[in-house]
């Protein structure tokens, strides 16, 4: 009579499978991220596309000021000229065009939404790298100063493949 006690604790009945496989690498006391190699790839990858659309909208905010502020020119779209003829898209002075709709206020309603999620992006790539609090400041200016989204978005992205290169066992597993 065999005694099921003495089959081991994997519950195999003597084939050696078990003793082939080497034993698991000790794991860190602190993990170095905040989050798995998928999290991490999938939140740098949404930040860099927001980071990329908000310094788009933030340059088109920045002409639309200067047309606005500098030359008194809006971006009408629809509406009838001051002259009477019919608008379908079209730079004209401040105010002169009946019924159309300012293209200038979307921009600045849209930019804002992205900004919004580029802020929301950035703050979760920052939480999942573990980061120190001037990385997320760097990472919010970004979207304020135009072009500089675009040169911290690649900083950012360099940085973030050179932490998980040379760090792939801080990387939570789960």
């Amino acid at each position: 009579m065999t005694d099921s006690s003495t089959t081991g604790s994997t519950g195999s009945t003597g084939s050696g499978a078990a003793d082939d496989i080497p034993p698991a690498p000790p794991r860190p006391k602190q993990r170095r991220f905040a989050g798995t190699a998928a999290q991490i790839r999938g939140s740098l990858t949404f930040y860099k596309f927001f980071a990329f659309a908000t310094g788009i909208m933030l340059l088109i905010l920045v002409a639309k000021m200067i047309m606005d502020y500098g030359f008194g020119y809006e971006l009408y779209a629809g509406g009838t000229t001051a002259a009477g003829a019919e608008n379908t898209l079209g730079f004209y002075p401040k105010e002169s065009v009946v019924d159309g709709t300012g293209i200038s206020y979307w921009t600045a309603v849209v930019h804002g939404w992205i900004y919004v999620i580029y802020i929301i992006a950035g703050f979760r790539l920052w939480y999942l790298m573990n980061w120190k609090i001037g990385r997320l400041i760097t990472i919010v200016l970004g979207g304020v100063v135009p072009f500089l989204s675009f040169i911290v978005e690649r900083k950012i992205a360099r940085e973030v493949r050179r932490d998980m290169e040379s760090n792939p066992e801080a990387v939570r597993r789960y």
